[in-house]
């Protein structure tokens, strides 16, 4: 309540202009952002600096001015919250778009949103290397600046802890309403605080980010066949679980089986909830051996290893070694959401393949970086329908859904379940928008759900040797929007499309 002339003024149902001076901070972090490939210009002397430094300017100018005129005076409510989120994911892809525009390296915005959008939302879709739909030929990932690939890595791996999150825990500033932003951005039905300060957790999560990420650059500098620039590079998309690389082969370029199970094991790590990881760190192995999802998940992928790679070695007459390494790596390429490529799968065998398919509708563990659906949502749907079949034989019985010894809430295997209808039907009416394109089904299935699963490649004529450069401009949209409600995890988004959301 604000108080004027000695009366108590209510205050507005939504105060936009926080909301404006929210997102003036973030843009003007993206700022700071911009300027490190300006760094790496310098480096290999590309003259694309000026590009950067050009929109980090922007950045710099709208961010600061939005701020200082709509600096937040409050606490931030839920409601803002939940628009400052999508609005953060929105405009700094706009924001992040404008370098490939100034430089020429893509003339259409709308192609540079579509690659900042699926950057930040570690999709790690791509239009390069295509023609698009007005005749236009994109250039070839290893013919673009390589200021520009930092960029793209970049975007992934601040998008893949979450740019929030990391607002959260380096500019005290953003403290105002730090938990509303903290657990609408956070991947996952719940949000794990690993103490009382959302600031403080935020720090924890994100030094284990930093350290895992340094390990595997590390490792991978070390083979000859990576200089320090395409290690960090993968480093970052690893980590966040993105895929963007620096070669149009992906890592099926570097033809090395040491750098494929490198990156096979940090692609596991990365799907793991990051909490588990730091408990794990501070010497607390009983809750991460013990934890049930991340059971499941290691599961999951046993079996995907098993049933692709003893496909490719009966049926493709892969040898064993061959057989475990491509198929191990796209398993945990698709469970996790990471979606690089060492194989092409459209290829495999039918089994292989198919079963590679469904693995498109999983994803890592809540408070991981992938996307998907989630380990523990599927756990909570698969333990319903078992508990649902027991009540029916059983009527009388008072039967709870237990992950372990924990009874999962009623509320939330309601809203579960409410997540699965809308992650299906949002993904179906993309495949159906797509299909209007004139695409085959498959190809339509394809794009959709590597969009809202944030996967990346998909099947058909957007299947991992592909890119989405063709699909006419609407359609890039559309792909657009799904990447970002997939990151959202849907109901962040599509709550402000709400009647209640603006009701007072």
């Amino acid at each position: 309540m604000a108080l004027v002339s000695g009366k108590s003024t209510p205050r507005a149902n939504i105060d936009f202009l926080m909301v404006l001076g929210v997102l003036g901070a973030f843009i003007f972090f993206m700022g700071f952002a911009l300027l490190l490939p300006a760094g790496v210009d310098l480096i290999y002397d590309e003259h694309t600096g000026h590009s950067f430094l050009l929109s980090a300017g922007i950045a710099f100018s709208v961010g600061g001015l939005l701020w200082y005129f709509f600096k937040p005076q409050q606490e931030l409510r839920i409601r803002e919250g939940f628009l400052v989120v999508s609005g953060t994911w929105l405009s700094l892809s706009l924001v992040g778009a404008l370098p490939f525009v100034i430089s020429g390296v893509l003339p259409s915005f709308t192609d540079a949103v579509f690659e900042t959008m699926s950057a930040l939302s570690t999709t790690g879709s791509t239009i390069l290397g295509g023609e698009t739909s007005s005749g236009f030929q994109n250039p070839q990932i290893e013919e673009i600046p390589k200021s520009f690939l930092f960029w793209r890595s970049l975007a992934h791996w601040l998008g893949g802890m979450g740019i929030i999150v990391l607002s959260l825990a380096i500019l005290p500033l953003l403290g105002i309403g730090g938990m509303q932003l903290f657990q609408a951005e956070s991947p996952g039905p719940t949000t794990d605080k690993l103490t009382p300060r959302v600031q403080e957790t935020a720090k924890l999560l994100w030094g284990v980010y930093v350290a895992f990420t340094a390990i595997e650059f590390v490792l991978l500098w070390v083979h000859p066949s990576m200089d320090w620039f395409e290690a960090i590079n993968h480093a970052f998309s690893t980590m966040a679980t993105g895929g963007f690389s620096t070669k149009n082969a992906s890592i099926a370029a570097f033809d090395s089986a040491y750098i494929d199970w490198v990156v096979i094991i940090f692609m596991f790590i990365a799907g793991v909830n990051f909490a588990m990881h730091f408990r794990l760190l501070r010497g607390d192995y009983k809750s991460f051996f013990n934890n049930r999802e991340i059971r499941f998940y290691s599961l999951v992928i046993a079996i995907g290893i098993v049933i692709v790679a003893g496909s490719l070695f009966i049926l493709d007459k892969y040898p064993i070694l061959d057989a475990l390494r491509y198929g191990a790596f796209q398993v945990l390429a698709i469970v996790t959401t990471t979606g690089f490529g060492t194989d092409n799968y459209e290829v495999w065998n039918s089994i292989g393949a198919f079963f590679l398919f469904l693995l498109f509708f999983t994803g890592g563990c809540a408070g991981s970086t992938g996307g998907g659906i989630k380990m523990i949502r599927w756990m909570i749907l698969i333990r319903n329908t078992a508990r649902e079949i027991k009540q029916i034989v059983h009527p009388k019985a008072i039967l709870p859904v237990r992950i372990g010894d924990q009874a999962i809430n009623r509320n939330i295997q309601q809203t579960v379940l409410s997540f699965f209808i809308l992650y299906i039907f949002i993904f179906a009416l993309g495949a159906f928008i797509i299909s209007l394109f004139g695409y085959d089904i498959l190809s339509s299935i394809g794009a959709s759900i590597a969009a809202i699963g944030n996967i990346g490649p998909g099947w058909g004529e957007f299947g991992p040797t592909e890119n989405f450069a063709g699909l006419p401009y609407l359609g890039k949209w559309v792909l657009i929007i799904l990447m970002m409600v997939g990151r959202l995890e849907i109901f962040t988004v599509l709550i402000i499309f709400s009647p209640a959301f603006w009701r007072q």
